[in-house]
């Protein structure tokens, strides 16, 4: 009897490894990329009204994000960088890139940007600041990356990188999900992603179709930071 319940109890083992879900691997994962800039409205809005919804929806689990806080930056003969809507974006710009550097961890680090950029939103000249409390994430390694000249470094690695995309970076936010741009459609990143991934879709999948009208297409035309124009 001590025999065949001990069989039992293997034969259950077994059946319980074989039917639990094992987690995605990296190599599974679809990825995602942004290229954006800390004080494009568009980028601001995206990242916290529609990027931040993949950590809310369990959709992260399938999913290996990587931002580029660059944008539409240009860099000079001696190596300085011009930023879109100023001297506080590109503050902004390497702040972000050495929270990406010191917290590479995409669950530290997104939390802290998400934050800035709804201080960008709500016009916060400096609430950037208060986001450390906000996400209990210490300053002092950020305020040492930026202030050693450490996040211009980052900065001028990001333009190389924002700089080389085949094709080209259009404007910003610029999305892509498997290496390919979604230009214009890039709310609708969710269902990209979903399309892409080959595994167990996530329940948030399940029921979606990725329909997309030329009249989706022209209003979000609208909704993006062009290559040379100053929309501050």
């Amino acid at each position: 009897m001590a025999s065949f319940t001990s069989l039992l109890s293997t034969i259950l083992l077994l059946s319980f490894l074989c039917f639990t879900p094992s987690p995605v691997s990296a190599s599974n994962k679809v990825s995602v990329s942004l290229y954006y800039e800390a004080l494009c409205p568009y980028c601001s809005d995206f990242i916290v009204n529609n990027l931040a919804k993949i950590f809310q929806n369990g959709l992260i689990s399938i999913v290996d994000l990587s931002l580029v806080p660059f944008g539409n930056a240009v860099v000079t003969s001696d190596g300085s960088i011009i930023c879109q809507h100023g001297k506080g974006e590109c503050l902004l710009n390497a702040i972000e890139a050495c929270a990406i550097r010191v917290w590479p961890d995409v669950q530290q680090h997104f939390p802290f940007i998400q934050c800035v950029e709804k201080s960008v939103e709500a016009r916060e000249e400096n609430g950037w600041r208060s986001c450390f409390q906000a996400t209990g994430l210490s300053s002092e390694p950020i305020v040492n990356c930026y202030n050693s000249g450490y996040g211009q470094q980052l900065e001028l690695q990001y333009a190389k990188e924002t700089n080389s995309l085949q094709p080209p970076r259009q404007f910003v936010p610029w999305v892509l999900v498997n290496g390919q741009p979604l230009y214009e459609d890039y709310e609708k990143f969710e269902h990209y992603i979903c399309k892409a991934y080959n595994g167990v879709l996530p329940k948030v999948c399940k029921g979606q179709r990725l329909t997309i009208s030329e009249q989706t297409r022209a209003n979000n035309g609208d909704k993006v930071c062009r290559p040379g124009k100053n929309l501050t």
